[in-house]
């Protein structure tokens, strides 16, 4: 029994001492993260988030005070112009009324009077048994009791207008999505007319109210299409166009926005008042283009690999002049650009060049210029000579120099080196 362990023990050990002693701790191990030169289709947008709300919308008050005793029609009703749908108690009006009245009758008995005692004034005045004053004086009368009549008429008026202002009518004919009060309630209108109900023209045609900052309000124009989603369908997407760019600026945390109009056609009825919408506006489009993600423009080589890539470019080139094939990597570094993917040698002129790193057949890292078009914020339009959809590129360093272990019982060795050297004697 002691043998058999013994002789397990041995196996062991010999299969770890064989693993560590074919290990090289010279060769680094590099791994990548890929990602694929796809094609189809990319847009460049613009979002942006908005309210929903109806083209028009009227809200309906009162210009009178007094309690609400009837109200005929509800919330989601459509209402014809001149409609009534409310009506306001008018005891009080009423009674208003009848009293201007009586202040009227009351200034044309003395209009009547006043005349009468002018003429009698006058009359005597002409007998010289009237002193000049009591002619003036009696003139005097006749003309404010004309005035009193006139301020009772317009009193009179008044209370007319307001006992109509009892009868609440729709002013436009549209929908009820508003109805903030109910009957039996008292109304005010001393200070501000109060709202009694708020209608909306035409819900089959409504409209977003977007903010743009100010960084992207110049791509932003008059007849430009955009499309958008709502929560209540987050599955469907909606189509609109811009109606309006609006020139007065609001600061929303320090940035500044412009409100942009966004006209929807609503002919379903899905779209409800007060949904928030999030909108992209339709920059530019490119079709059955290749594209790349965004992190393959972005990479940087390491020091590693740009040592491996010159490496590999300077055997090409000696072997091109013996007589090889030089063609191999040099017609890329012929391509001036800056972009992403930088390390290499050469100008920086072209903001639409960049570079994305590969690795060919034999796994060395090799350079391609493209140029860039249109984005989307994840992809990127590409276009090069020597490209091919599934062409996989790099995207970044998973890992590199990874050093290797000394021990296979590491609470007992003590670890190497920094750098992965290995230390003298053997790991048991």
């Amino acid at each position: 029994m002691k043998k058999t362990v013994l002789v397990f023990l041995l196996l062991i050990l010999a299969g770890a001492g064989g693993w560590y002693a074919s290990s090289d701790p010279d060769t680094p191990t590099a791994k990548y993260r890929f990602v694929k030169v796809e094609k189809g289709d990319l847009e460049s947008i613009v979002s942006s988030t908005g309210t929903l709300s109806a083209v028009s919308t009227v809200q309906v008050g009162t210009q009178v005070s007094g309690t609400i005793f009837k109200i005929f029609v509800d919330f989601n009703q459509k209402v014809r112009q001149g409609e009534l749908i409310a009506l306001i108690d008018t005891t009080f009006l009423a009674a208003s009324v009848r009293d201007t009245e009586s202040s009227l009758e009351r200034a044309r008995t003395q209009l009547a009077h006043s005349e009468r005692e002018q003429r009698r004034i006058a009359a005597l005045y002409e007998k010289t048994m009237a002193a000049t004053s009591d002619l003036e004086q009696a003139q005097y009368n006749l003309e404010l009791s004309k005035s009193g009549l006139k301020s009772a008429q317009a009193a009179l008026d008044r209370a007319h207008i307001n006992l109509r202002y009892a009868s609440i009518y729709a002013p436009i004919d549209g929908t009820v999505i508003s109805r903030p009060v109910d009957a039996g309630q008292t109304v005010a209108a001393s200070f501000s007319a109060p709202t009694l109900f708020l209608i909306a023209n035409d819900l089959s045609q409504m409209q977003i109210l977007a903010n743009v900052d100010e960084g992207d309000i110049g791509q932003i124009e008059d007849g430009q299409q955009a499309r958008f989603t709502v929560q209540a369908y987050p599955g469907r997407t909606f189509r609109g166009e811009v109606g309006q760019v609006r020139l007065q600026p609001t600061t929303i945390q320090n940035v500044v926005n412009y409100t942009v109009v966004v006209s929807v056609a609503n002919e379903e009825g899905l779209l409800l008042p007060g949904m928030t919408a999030t909108v992209d506006f339709m920059i530019e489009r490119a079709q059955d283009v290749f594209k790349v993600p965004n992190a393959a423009l972005r990479f940087r080589p390491s020091t590693e690999m740009m040592a491996e890539f010159r490496k590999q470019m300077e055997q090409q080139e000696v072997g091109g002049g013996e007589g090889g094939d030089s063609t191999r990597g040099r017609g890329n570094r012929t391509w001036g650009g800056g972009g992403g993917g930088g390390g290499l040698e050469g100008g920086g002129r072209n903001r639409d060049a960049a570079r994305l790193w590969h690795l060919d057949a034999e796994g060395n890292p090799q350079v391609l210029r493209v140029r860039t078009g249109i984005t989307d914020g994840q992809m990127t339009e590409i276009r090069a000579e020597d490209l091919s959809e599934g062409l996989e590129v790099i995207s970044g360093i998973l890992a590199s120099d990874t050093p290797r272990p000394t021990s296979i019982f590491p609470s007992a060795v003590p670890a190497g080196p920094p750098g992965g050297g290995r230390r003298g004697g053997s790991p048991f």
